[in-house]
């Protein structure tokens, strides 16, 4: 068996896992900000490597770059979209979690209101 396809496999089992994790996260977590939190992370990290196991096993060289660049875009982009979509519904009321013990996202908006 080819070095590649050892890495593919082990990419695409830790892919498996953090997509699993992700899916669990988004439906255990008390707060819709656990919840972008678990699928933020856990989903960009399996859908990463999952694109890593595409990009090792094939030989077309645009394949490999489409991956690679959707890579970097889901890296860049997935926790800038999660924090401002976590911001919009903090301040539409959605409630946090009860036992919540620090709320910095209030500090903040109650020191820019004044």
């Amino acid at each position: 068996m080819p070095i590649s396809h050892i890495i593919a496999s082990v990419a695409l089992i830790a892919g498996a896992f953090f997509t699993l994790v992700a899916a669990i996260g988004v439906v255990r977590l008390p707060d819709i900000l656990m919840r972008m939190h678990a699928s933020t992370k856990a989903g960009t990290l399996g859908t990463g490597f999952i694109l890593l196991a595409v990009a090792v096993t094939t030989p077309d060289f645009g394949v490999i770059t489409r991956a690679i660049a959707t890579i970097l875009f889901l890296v860049v982009t997935a926790p800038v979209a999660a924090h401002l979509i976590g911001r919009a519904s903090y301040q539409n009321g959605n409630k946090l979690w009860k036992n919540t013990i620090v709320d910095e996202l209030q500090d903040h908006i109650d020191k820019s209101k004044k």
